[in-house]
């Protein structure tokens, strides 16, 4: 037993006054003469033995409650078990990301979480909470129980790493209490080393019941006919027993189109017919499993001849005039000396087509012409000045041109995954008529590789900044040193090279990605250009980042809006463009929580038992309230003796 004020023990010194009383206190007895005193000296014998025992049992009282009320003031107590964490900092790490939608045994995971945070959270705690999406920094449960009730999923994905992050930054001299409360999804065992040997580290795992899930992956062009284009709809079923579901095609919210997807696979591609005109609108699908990923929301823009002009020498590009045809293409070409660079920023795409040498002007036009916007493609020549080549092509990555190689090389590897192919081939074609080259460059770079030859170097490279891609081949085309031309993949390469995705794509962003687009309009200096939601909510409108290019405003989206749907870019009033926002699905497989990573630590059942726990373990007992119960009861006791003993 310990004590909070023993220096009030000094005063059980005081308990020798009621002793000193009792020993002292003397009493003269007077005599008086009776005739016969035998019975009176035997009831005197009896009074003076009575009042022996009264005296005894006030003095004992009398000690015992003076040494109860000392030691009530003396605040006696047991130390807690766990005394040494008692002064630690609270944190709770909240997972509320998309994966929590799933149901568990008592509902959604997060809501129930909210639910047992509310419920079982002491009043007098106060903790941190941060989520994926909002921190509350030394706070307790009433002051931020609207917030919790009101809580909305995140678009973004649980980083524990970077929630630690921001807790490690709070610079403090005491240890923490950690309590994270995530279904365990993306969990990741490099993530949870971030964590200090020193704090106590509990995790709350809710399990889903419902594992299956379907989502709505992407949505592509799949063909364009000459009225029509054909959209592919990628949907995803995780799990492992799900059914036929619907899915539905709406622009502007009308029902366009409805199907059925049959999973034969975890993975079916649906395609629907729409006439090219503007598009705006969503593929939907129902099902019992998370809602967030059922609705993929694009834009899509009635499509526009795009400008392309080649620089070279006009023989050698006569390829390409069969293949930007001039039902889709404004197409010229011009020789270096003929080159007009008023009209460059007209441009959708350029290509430079074997130049020995790029001048100094036309490089930094070019660089210019790529930040807002447009498509260049490189083909070297091979008289190229590798210098004069690596100075330009420095603007845009780290390449290097080196030495001209005379040994035949054969292409034979495709990036299916780029998007310069991702509506070109319907499945992986391993063998086809190799293209071949007899001459190329040693090219160093890390750029990505859209096609590959035999000894694993790039014939086909490409940079991109977001808004614009620079390609870059290894090895002249013309017809002397390759048969590329003769080759199928030479039409959809250039074809999609040269297409500019706000004229003929579709328009479809990913939130958080910070993705950025360019729109063509006309803004004088102060003039800004704002993002509106379709459905009116004007909680999701938002002003982008916006860099003004002559004609084109470049826009930057950050991790603006925090809503999927389908929005528009306005100039005050006046509808510029057509945009479309989703959400990442990166958490729509719901069958593989990570829970191994936790571990390590203290995994908890519920969340009253850990807060009980900890409560109890570092909360001293303090017993001082006992001794002002024996104080008043021995108070009691000395009336009760003197009234009742004689």
């Amino acid at each position: 037993m310990q004590f909070k004020h023993p220096e009030f023990l000094y005063f059980l010194f005081l308990l020798v006054i009621p002793i000193l009383v009792h020993l002292f206190q003397l009493r003269k007895f007077k005599k008086e003469l009776f005739t016969n005193v035998k019975f009176l000296k035997e009831l005197a014998i009896q009074t003076r033995k009575s009042s022996k025992i009264k005296k005894y049992l006030l003095l004992a009282t009398r000690l015992l409650l003076l040494t109860a009320l000392i030691l009530a003031f003396a605040q006696p107590f047991f130390k807690a078990k766990d005394t040494k964490n008692a002064t630690n900092e609270m944190y709770i790490i909240l997972d509320n990301s998309f994966s929590m939608q799933a149901k568990g045994k008592k509902g959604e995971l997060l809501k129930r979480a909210v639910q047992d945070l509310l419920e079982h959270t002491p009043e007098n705690i106060n903790f941190s909470l941060l989520t994926n999406s909002d921190n509350y920094y030394n706070t307790n449960i009433k002051s931020i129980q609207q917030d919790l009730q009101n809580m909305q999923y995140s678009a973004t994905p649980f980083q524990i790493d970077n929630l630690l992050a921001k807790i490690n930054a709070r610079k403090s001299a005491f240890n923490k209490d950690i309590i994270v409360i995530t279904d365990a999804l993306g969990l990741k065992e490099n993530q949870v080393k971030s964590f200090k040997k020193e704090d106590n580290v509990f995790f709350y795992l809710p399990e889903a019941e419902q594992e299956n899930n379907v989502s709505v992956d992407s949505v592509f062009i799949n063909q364009t006919l000459d009225n029509f284009y054909e959209i592919g709809v990628k949907v995803d079923a995780f799990g492992t027993k799900n059914k036929d579901v619907s899915v539905a095609l709406y622009n502007k919210n009308k029902l366009v189109a409805k199907t059925l997807a049959n999973f034969e696979t975890n993975t079916t591609t649906l395609k629907f017919m729409i006439p090219k005109e503007n598009f705006h609108g969503y593929v939907a699908v129902s099902d019992n499993g998370l809602d967030y990923d059922n609705t993929y929301y694009f834009s899509l823009s009635k499509p526009e001849k795009s400008n392309v002009i080649s620089i070279g020498d006009e023989e050698k590009s006569k390829f390409l005039s069969r293949i930007y045809t001039s039902d889709e293409f404004n197409y010229i070409n011009y020789t270096i000396n003929t080159l007009d660079y008023n009209s460059i920023d007209k441009q959708d795409a350029i290509v430079l087509n074997e130049l020995n040498d790029i001048p100094q002007a036309l490089q930094t036009t070019l660089k210019s012409f790529v930040e807002k916007g447009g498509n260049v493609v490189f083909i070297p020549s091979q008289e190229s000045n590798t210098s004069n080549v690596n100075s330009f092509l420095a603007a845009f990555g780290s390449i290097q041109f080196r030495s001209l190689v005379n040994a035949e090389k054969m292409v034979t590897k495709i990036n299916f995954s780029h998007p310069l192919y991702s509506s070109v081939f319907e499945k992986k074609v391993d063998n086809f008529q190799y293209p071949n080259t007899k001459t190329s460059f040693d090219v160093s770079s890390n750029a990505s590789i859209i096609l590959g030859n035999n000894d694993q170097s790039a014939f086909l490279s490409a940079f991109q900044n977001g808004v614009a891609s620079v390609y870059v081949f290894s090895a002249p085309i013309n017809k002397t040193n390759s048969n590329f031309q003769n080759s199928p993949l030479i039409v959809p390469t250039f074809y999609n090279m040269a297409q500019n995705a706000q004229k003929s794509g579709i328009k479809s962003f990913v939130i958080g990605k910070n993705q950025s687009t360019v729109v063509e309009t006309l803004l004088s200096k102060d003039e800004i250009v704002s993002v509106k939601n379709s459905q009116n909510n004007s909680k999701s409108n938002f002003i982008p980042v916006q860099q003004i290019l002559n004609n084109k405003v470049k826009l930057t989206f950050n991790d603006n809006p925090n809503t999927a749907g389908n929005y528009g870019v306005f100039n005050t009033n006046t509808l510029i463009d057509n945009l479309s926002f989703n959400y990442d699905r990166t958490e729509s497989n719901l069958s593989n929580p990570n829970t191994n990573a936790a571990d390590e630590f203290e995994e908890i059942s519920d969340l009253e038992t850990i807060f009980d726990t900890i409560q109890t373990d570092r909360t001293d007992s303090q017993i001082w309230k006992w001794f002002v119960v024996l104080t008043l009861l021995f108070l009691v006791i000395e009336i009760l003796i003197q009234k009742l003993v004689k």
